[in-house]
């Protein structure tokens, strides 16, 4: 679970402003650090189906947030899959 200063410093390295929480770079950071989270929850309970799903729908999510980026901001797009270490 994100905590509420964890999301605040999120917003403010990935948003054009420290309050603009639905920019695409913001929204792809946050479903990152929760996809992160969940991943670690599947080690101690690998059964837990329902999660599964709902963590397959937000990798679903953040790659449409993904292409849409790439589409819109080519540089902004490397930059940031650069800074949260994801594979593209």
């Amino acid at each position: 679970m994100i905590t509420k200063e964890k999301k605040h410093s999120i917003v403010e390295k990935f948003g054009k402003t420290p309050r603009n929480t639905g920019d695409t770079g913001v929204q792809i950071a946050l479903l990152t650090e929760r996809i992160n989270d969940l991943q670690s929850h599947f080690v101690k309970a690998p059964k837990d189906h329902a999660s599964r799903r709902g963590l397959l729908m937000m990798v679903g999510q953040r790659r449409r947030l993904l292409s849409h980026l790439r589409d819109e901001e080519p540089k902004r797009y490397v930059e940031l899959l650069q800074q949260l270490n994801l594979r593209k």
